[in-house]
């Protein structure tokens, strides 16, 4: 796994994700203040609620950011075969004849990007996938949450 390309695909849809809400929240806060949204009784809560949505993706847009910082200080790590996994770790996983790639991110998991054709569902360490997964070795198995029921998935490769 080239993991700089990985950490580069984070950061794109990262600062893309940012760009979103920071406009979002721009036009919150602008029709929170336009004189259109001004109340006409007091029961009208346009402006007001247009404030808070403004401030919860200004919020938001202040969380992407520290994940974009906390993604470009993270150096791409190599791992010895028979490491454990940690922060930091590309884990590739097979479980019922599907091998599925996961990247233990420092912050803002639930991503999903594509290095070099190959899908990477991005978790962080408090995640529950996470949690199962750090102190893990190649040839590990663990048992993960799964529809209709757990998996038990065989950790194949920690890079």
């Amino acid at each position: 796994m080239d993991k700089a390309a990985l950490l580069h695909a984070i950061i794109t849809q990262l600062e893309a994700e940012l760009a979103l809400q920071t406009n979002a929240a721009h036009a919150s806060h602008d029709e929170a203040t336009d004189e259109e949204s001004r109340a006409e009784d007091k029961y009208d809560m346009r402006s007001q609620s247009a404030a808070y949505l403004a401030a919860g993706q200004a919020k938001y847009a202040t969380e992407i950011a520290g994940a974009i910082a906390a993604y470009r200080n993270l150096s791409p790590q190599v791992f010895a075969p028979n490491e454990v996994i940690a922060v930091g770790a590309a884990v590739t996983l097979s479980a019922r004849n599907r091998i599925t790639t996961w990247f233990l991110g420092p912050q803002h998991g639930g991503l999903e990007v594509t290095v070099n054709g190959t899908p990477v569902m991005v978790i962080t360490a408090i995640s529950p996938v996470g949690r199962l997964l750090i102190g893990r070795r190649t040839g590990e198995s663990v048992l993960l949450p799964g529809r209709p029921q757990p998996a038990e998935h065989q950790v194949v490769g920690v890079e």
